[in-house]
Parts: structure tokens; C-alpha cells; sequence
């Protein structure tokens, strides 16, 4: 038996055309993906909206979805039509008004050689309420601890796939950060500047301009991210697409977390563990709070995805 304890809201889960409930399993121990981490997934928002239920920025995500198959060799058995039809479908079937949705393209059971020759591919989505994704306590801030190993790099990886098996440096810098006693990690990139954290983007902010990294930086280039910067870009502010120096970080009048999960989360402080041997110093980012350029973003990005601001309606696909 499997229960939604933490998965709020989760009736039922759709796998390959066929909906089971959240508690029965379907895949075989020896299916490929668990043991190799050979899958590609999405994290997409559903939110209430005066219209109901609308996910964000649904088509961009599916795109993203299918170039990540085709970077570990997949052919998806379902269109860009069919799994955006499928979404809304899960969001019905669970009756829910706001969602967090993660489909989840998988190599199962066939062989268990590093290459999944006589394994098929199989689509799943899930969905379930998630609310703050680092705590209630995000809303004052939270605190990082750049990590000392290293971001996987650009010249290793097509950093626009999200790939299971690579989400493994996530988990075990995530871990060491709670273990240290921090909200959330962040890494350095091979050249020694900053990255982003285990599954964000990151921003600072300095007189005014709004500033992120791009793809060669060794970032996943956020659909939150690309959204955050033109919305701040329509609201007068400047932004940019540079390098980040822990200098910077450190210096920054403030600093904020992005990502589907995440949403936007201020960083407060942050800790330098990025050698061990020299101990962590840590930073206090700006004056210790959540900032005016972060909490004016915050708000017009809540009011957009609930459907409140027309002229970003076109990112919002309607449930029902």
C-alpha cells in the first residue's frame, strides 16, 4: 500500500493511456530507469484562477520534455498534443485546483545493460498539492551553502535536458546543505562562479538591475527564469545575462532562488563552503530580508499566474 502522505490531493496517476489509483504500483523492480536513472521528467504549476485550474506555461514545458527525451535517445509513444491533453486530464481526474504535475518519460522493464536496447519507452504523469517548496519559513527568506563539488558542466551535458539520473548531484548536495544545517544548496560551475542551486535558477540583484546567468554558465535555463526576466524587463527594470562571481553573490543588494517548484524565494544568507578546508564564512545578502525589487516581482508573478494580468494570459492553459 502507498499512501499520498506527502502527496496531498493525489487520487490517481496516469500511465500510458490508463488511469490506477495513487496507491496501486505498476512497474516491474527491474525496470531500466530505477536502476540507471534513465528518464527525463517535467515540474509544472497548476494554479486557481478566477476561470479554474491553469497551468503554466504548459506548451513551453512540453517542448522542453521532448528535447530531453531525444538527448538520452527516447522516442516519446504520445505527441506534444496528446501529453498537454493528458495534463489537464490528470488535473480533472484528481479534482484539483492547484497542482503541482510531473510527468515522467522512463526506459522500464526490457534489459538491464547500461544501454536499454529491449527496453520500451513509457509515459507517467502524477499530480498533487505542493505548497512552499523549502517551508512555510521561505516566505522570510532562506538560507544556501555553496556546496564544494561542482555543477556538472555544459561541456558534459546538453544543460536544456532535465535528465533523472543527473538530479542524483541535486539530492546529495541538498542533503549535505539541510545536514550543515541550511535551507537549500548552491553550486559553483567548474570555473568557479556561481552556478545555481539544486533545482533553481539564481538572481541577484544590484542598484536596480536583475541579473541571472545563462546555459553556458552550466544552468538549466528555467521556464521560470525566462519568465522572470521579461516580466522584470516589462516592469522598467534592467536586466542581464551574465556571470555570476561569488563576489557578486556575496555583495548584491538581494539575491532570490527561481524555478517551478520553488517559485520565487529570496536567499538571506549564504555560506561559503565551497572549500573545506578553510571552513564556511558566511554573508548576509543586503540587509537580511527579502528585498523591494524581490517582493515587487514576487507579487506581479503570483497576480500573472492566477490569471489576473491579461497580456500574460497567453501563458496560462486552461483545465477545463
Amino acid at each position: 500500500m502507498f499512501l499520498n502522505t506527502h502527496f496531498p490531493g493525489a487520487r490517481k496517476y496516469w500511465h500510458m493511456g490508463t488511469f490506477y489509483d495513487w496507491s496501486e504500483a505498476t512497474f516491474h523492480p527491474m525496470s531500466h530507469a530505477l536502476h540507471y536513472g534513465t528518464c527525463t521528467f517535467e515540474g509544472i504549476r497548476a494554479y486557481d484562477t478566477a476561470r479554474g485550474p491553469a497551468v503554466f506555461r504548459l506548451p513551453e514545458h512540453i517542448d522542453r520534455f521532448l528535447h530531453s527525451a531525444s538527448v538520452i535517445k527516447m522516442t516519446s509513444p504520445y505527441s506534444k498534443g496528446e501529453i498537454l491533453e493528458s495534463v489537464r486530464l490528470v488535473m480533472r481526474e484528481n479534482g484539483l485546483k492547484s497542482a503541482y504535475i510531473r510527468p515522467l518519460l522512463f526506459y522500464s522493464y526490457g534489459n538491464l545493460g547500461l544501454v536499454p536496447k529491449a527496453c520500451p519507452v513509457e509515459l507517467l504523469i502524477g499530480a498533487w498539492e505542493w505548497g512552499a517548496y523549502l517551508g512555510e519559513k521561505a516566505a522570510e527568506g532562506v538560507s544556501a551553502l555553496i556546496v564544494p563539488h561542482r555543477r556538472v558542466h555544459h561541456s558534459q551535458l546538453d544543460m536544456r535536458a532535465k535528465l533523472g539520473g543527473i538530479y542524483v548531484q541535486s539530492t546529495i548536495s541538498g542533503l549535505e546543505a539541510r545536514a550543515q544545517g541550511y535551507d537549500e544548496a548552491i553550486f559553483l560551475n567548474l570555473e568557479g562562479r556561481v552556478a545555481e542551486g539544486p533545482g533553481e535558477n539564481i538572481f541577484v540583484v544590484k542598484g536596480g538591475s536583475v541579473k541571472t546567468n545563462g546555459i553556458e554558465e552550466s544552468v538549466l535555463e528555467g521556464i521560470t527564469r525566462t519568465s522572470l526576466l521579461q516580466i522584470a524587463a516589462d516592469r522598467g527594470f534592467r536586466t542581464e545575462i551574465e556571470p555570476i562571481t561569488k563576489e557578486e553573490l556575496f555583495g548584491a543588494d538581494e539575491a532570490f532562488f527561481t524555478g517551478t517548484a520553488v517559485e520565487i524565494t529570496s536567499i538571506v544568507r549564504v555560506a561559503d563552503g565551497s572549500n573545506p578546508k578553510s571552513g564556511k564564512m558566511e554573508r548576509s545578502i543586503g540587509d537580511g530580508k527579502p528585498g523591494k525589487v524581490f517582493l515587487e516581482l514576487k507579487a506581479a508573478f503570483k497576480d500573472i499566474v492566477t490569471g489576473k494580468v491579461p497580456k500574460y494570459e497567453k501563458w496560462l492553459t486552461y483545465v477545463r
